[in-house]
């Protein structure tokens, strides 16, 4: 569908509520072309007496006459006649001409004028190959998709349809290929493509099908008759002895003998079936997360008591630098635990870590704020678990080192420490930490440091995750540490 400001440049006056109209013929159009056994193009008047196509689609049911995309082509009314016609009379015009686009090819046309709130907005193009009646060898189902689709073109050009309001999604309604049912305001069968009889029949529905009603068949009786007298499509999904059929119905209007619905049917059997296996392993992968984050607050503990019964302060400091590396990874199994999926925030973890700094690792007679800013939305687990760790780290550096005694936060002055996130994981991400506190030993060296918790962010930047670390001082105070992780590509 082109977009109001493509339409805009050129030329066309259709407004806001007219560019919805058009918007809900494209969403339903699929349905139009399936019966239809043609393309159709969807033409909006452009200046200079002029069309403009907006919109271009391919039946699913007979070769397209349309091997290149129509959409943005500017047409007049020599090379679209018809169109012209049925803009110019507001009635649905019929004929045959030959496709410049097409090399020559002649197509018969039906040109069917959009109203909205009485005015023409624009004109569907339905071109169809005029050979196709012998191509297909015609048969009741084929003359009874023409019948449909000529009964919806009227509905177009009175401005029936498509309807104004409704809560289904045509993208998640069944296709006219995995069976159709045309039915009369009684809700009595007239017409059953053979694949809408055969899953009639996988339920259980053994006899003839066409003539009885649809509460004879126990099929969404409710449904069908709610939809013609609201006017609006409706969808359903019944359970009939461990089969599942989802059902649509579209009411057609007109005079009295012509009202109706299409209703589609599809058999979602094995699709449930997929679904409810994977909720399944969805739940089985997220109680493994929350058993694994169990596990590591059971080894925290067990550290927690080693470290009370230890006497030497650096063996308790290495203990209690363990127990937050624990938790940061923790955090990670513990959101993947109550989310479903293998993706997850680094946002949402990076958040928690700097919460867990602020109440745990924060002197009260330093003030330090801690601020987070940007988004690079979801990660997968084994990227996002290496970085917790290595936010925790340079969180817990900032906080042991950047403000030491005789610094001004000890008398009321506040320290700020920022990260920054900016990219994705499909365009590399950007993180940075920056604090105002004493900055980097002079002779301070990321590649040569071997600190524990310097190493340990070295080896899960550079190796693990084959990215780029940087550790520098900052004009005017402070340290501002900077990595880089390339693009990853999805499985």
């Amino acid at each position: 569908m082109a977009r109001i400001s493509e339409m805009a440049r050129h030329g066309t006056n259709v407004t806001a509520p007219q560019l919805s109209h058009l918007q809900r013929i494209v969403q339903w159009w699929e349905i139009l072309a399936d019966i239809s056994f043609a393309d159709l193009l969807l033409f909006a008047p452009v200046r200079g007496d002029r069309f403009v196509v907006v919109g271009q689609i391919r039946p699913a049911t007979a070769q397209t006459l349309y091997h290149d995309d129509e959409v943005g082509r500017v047409v007049n009314d020599t090379e679209r006649p018809l169109v012209a016609d049925a803009f110019r009379s507001g009635e649905i015009v019929d004929g045959e001409i030959s496709l410049s686009t097409g090399g020559g090819t002649q197509a018969q046309i039906q040109a069917i004028p959009v109203r909205f709130n009485g005015a023409i907005i624009g004109v569907i193009s339905r071109d169809m190959r005029p050979d196709l009646e012998r191509l297909r060898q015609f048969g009741q189902l084929e003359r009874s998709y023409l019948g449909l689709f000529s009964r919806f073109g009227r509905m177009i050009e009175r401005g029936e349809f498509p309807f104004p309001a409704s809560e289904v999604d045509p993208e998640d309604l069944p296709r006219v290929g995995d069976g159709a049912l045309v039915v009369d305001a009684e809700a009595r069968i007239l017409f059953a493509s053979p694949n809408a009889m055969s899953t009639l029949h996988r339920v259980g529905m053994a006899g003839a099908i066409v003539g009885r009603r649809m509460s004879d068949l126990g099929l969404a009786q409710g449904m069908v008759r709610d939809a013609l007298v609201q006017l609006r499509p409706m969808a359903d999904e019944i359970d009939r002895d461990g089969l599942a059929i989802q059902i649509a119905a579209v009411p057609i209007v007109g005079a009295t003998e012509e009202r109706g619905a299409l209703v589609l049917l599809r058999d979602v059997t094995e699709l449930r079936r997929r679904d409810r296996l994977l909720m399944s392993k969805d739940a089985t992968i997220r109680e493994i997360h929350h058993r694994v984050k169990n596990n590591l607050q059971t080894i925290s503990s067990l550290l927690r008591l080693q470290g009370r019964r230890l006497q030497s302060e650096e063996a308790k400091l290495a203990i209690n630098e363990s127990v937050r590396r624990i938790r940061a990874i923790s955090l990670v199994h513990e959101t993947l635990a109550q989310e479903s999926g293998e993706d997850i925030s680094l946002r949402e973890i990076v958040d928690q870590l700097t919460r867990f700094v602020e109440s745990s690792l924060v002197d009260a007679n330093r003030r330090i704020e801690f601020e987070v800013s940007g988004d690079v939305g979801t990660a997968p687990a084994e990227v996002v678990t290496p970085l917790a760790v290595v936010i925790n780290e340079l969180l817990q550096n900032v906080v042991d080192h950047a403000y030491p005694p005789g610094h001004p936060v000890h008398d009321g002055t506040v320290g700020n420490v920022i990260i920054e996130l900016h990219g994705s994981i499909r365009v590399g991400l950007q993180i940075s930490l920056v604090d105002d506190g004493v900055g980097l030993p002079i002779d301070f060296d990321a590649d040569r440091a071997d600190g524990l918790g310097t190493s340990i962010v070295r080896t899960l930047v550079i190796s693990e995750l084959g990215g780029q670390l940087e550790m520098q001082n900052r004009v005017g105070g402070g340290a501002a540490v900077s990595i880089t992780i390339p693009p990853i590509s999805p499985e």
